[in-house]
């Protein structure tokens, strides 16, 4: 059974300083996720400080100089389970010059938990981060008003704060939204129910956590198999055997099925599948399997198996909106870099720079195509080969590509397919 336990992952973000750390401390030390000793050393540390209450946030502040400034600096990944579920939380930086960050730390969550403080509401922060988690797709969208214990739990505070942001979100393509009134620091609503909001009738954070619905955030309408690499023994027990591996990126594979490899266009029929303990009937994201068909034909690392009548297009002009990494340099108008999508590597030319986005207003500036760091931007590239993509509110994983600078090896951009 073990192993059947789903994974789910979320992302957290907010204002600098509106307790994404010490929630995180809470939802690991009151699901008795950390142990005695953790906890007596940060209760040393806080008395030492001089904090009246444990400083849970010092739980996920893992570096020294982010301890010693009280901020989070990297994306910080913890991970921990309930009998329910599995859990994996990155923890990204509120401030703006890490929009990359949360990029990176968002872009496989299932989840994202927007943070606000009751005392200042929504503020820019907060519409930058719902408008990143917006456009990384991410598919549940837990807006928890912390901090309620400053306001003296104020029912009237909370809704008004909740409306606030839902006239703000509804400009934004999120589909599902969820409000809870928490005080990380003292834990209401985290793990257990408040005793100070009798008001709020909903589910505690971790309720929701455990049961939100994730099995169909993921696609299994179009069969996608991007191949990692090509098993072949060759020994006298398995002479013939050639089976491509891979992680299901879409839809759903099973014995018998018709299936065309690109960029070939060869098709034939799946023979076998084979997964982690051994021979199974189907294949499904995010399961990584070999696949065995009925015939030989030529399939290398980069190729993608699909069905005939649902392919991905093979594109070489592609229309990106990407997350600029490079602290060094900016985008380069006309300039080259090297591309990953999935498991196929290509070269690509930077054709056009449409506009860049004004991550505040979601106003489009076409004045001001100077893309540095942390700048969200629309452009076209031209590729030295056709990928096979989708779009990527369509796939995640088909729909974005990271692009590479050749002469430092950094990778320069995150981009996801429009």
């Amino acid at each position: 059974m073990e192993n059947n336990t789903e994974l789910l992952r979320f992302t957290t973000a907010g204002s600098v300083d509106d307790g994404k750390s010490t929630l995180i401390g809470r939802l690991l030390f009151d699901s008795k996720s950390i142990y005695q000793d953790q906890y007596e050393a940060i209760e040393k540390v806080s008395a030492r400080r001089g904090e009246e209450d444990v400083n849970l946030a010092l739980l996920t502040d893992g570096l020294k100089s982010e301890r010693e400034q009280g901020i989070t600096i990297d994306v910080a990944y913890r991970y921990f389970s309930t009998p329910k579920r599995k859990f994996i939380i990155a923890d990204t930086p509120g401030h703006i010059q890490y929009t990359r960050n949360m990029v990176t730390g968002a872009s496989t969550a299932n989840v994202a938990l927007v943070l606000i403080d009751a005392r200042h509401g929504v503020v820019e922060q907060t519409k930058r981060h719902a408008i990143i988690a917006s456009l990384l797709q991410i598919p549940h969208l837990v807006v928890c008003i912390n901090k309620m214990d400053l306001v003296d739990y104020s029912q009237e505070k909370y809704e008004e704060i909740q409306e606030d942001f839902e006239s703000f979100a509804a400009k934004l393509d999120v589909k599902d939204v969820h409000f809870i009134p928490i005080s990380a620091l003292k834990g209401d609503n985290v793990v257990n129910r408040s005793e100070n909001m009798a008001w709020y009738e909903g589910a505690t954070l971790m309720y929701y956590l455990e049961n939100v619905h994730i099995a169909s955030d993921q696609n299994f309408i179009d069969a996608r198999f991007p191949v990692q690499t090509v098993i072949r023994p060759y020994n006298d027990e398995f002479h013939d055997y050639r089976g491509y591996a891979g992680r299901v990126a879409g839809g759903s594979f099973k014995i018998g099925d018709k299936i065309m490899a690109l960029p070939s266009g060869f098709t034939s029929t799946v023979k076998q599948i084979v997964g982690p303990s051994g021979d199974q009937e189907n294949a499904f994201p995010p399961q990584s399997v070999t696949l065995l068909l009925k015939d030989e034909i030529d399939i290398s690392r980069g190729d993608m198996i699909v069905r005939e009548n649902n392919r991905p297009d093979a594109r070489q002009d592609i229309d990106l909106m990407v997350c600029w990494f490079d602290h060094l340099k900016p985008l380069n108008l006309r300039g080259k870099y090297a591309i990953k999508h999935t498991s196929q590597d290509a070269r690509c030319i930077i054709k056009e720079i449409r506009y860049k986005l004004d991550i505040n207003t979601l106003s489009r500036n076409q004045e001001d195509l100077n893309i540095r760091m942390n700048d969200i931007a629309r452009i076209q590239i031209r590729t030295t080969k056709p990928l096979f993509i989708d779009a990527y509110r369509k796939n995640r994983i088909t729909g974005s590509v990271i692009i590479i600078d050749e002469s430092t090896n950094n990778t320069v951009a995150a981009g996801m397919v429009v």
